[in-house]
């Protein structure tokens, strides 16, 4: 099995994973996934689609995640390896969908308008 090469994004967060059939480790950028996501929470995310298709400790993951904040980053990274884990077996593909684990979350800040403090919020009035 060659290298799979896929992409997960979440808000402003980049997720570019290389995934490699291996012993099972995870290296997110530079480091080991329990270094970089210190929340077990967060490493809970990302090992969810691993977790439900029971191919947790069979592959080597190599992530490249950049932007956002660390749950967007570790929701993009979970996307990435929901859509690698199709491109090994189409099987996954029904039980990765039903989780929602493909689905990209569109919800993005919105932009800040003119004449306004923030997107919606109007400045203070001042009746005097």
């Amino acid at each position: 099995m060659d290298v799979i090469n896929t992409i997960g994004r979440r808000k402003t967060s980049v997720a570019r994973l290389y995934l490699q059939s291996g012993k099972g480790t995870f290296n997110v950028n530079e480091r080991s996934l329990e270094e970089y996501f210190p929340s077990e929470i967060l490493r809970l995310i990302v090992q969810q689609p691993l977790e439900l298709t029971s191919e947790s400790g069979k592959y080597d993951i190599k992530i490249n995640v950049d932007g956002g904040g660390i749950k967007g980053q570790a929701e993009a990274i979970r996307l990435a390896i929901s859509r690698a884990l199709c491109e090994i077996s189409e099987e996954f593909r029904p039980a990765l969908k039903k989780e929602g684990f493909l689905t990209r979350d569109p919800r993005m800040v919105e932009r800040k308008k003119y004449g306004r403090a923030k997107a919606r919020r109007r400045f203070q009035f001042s009746k005097r």
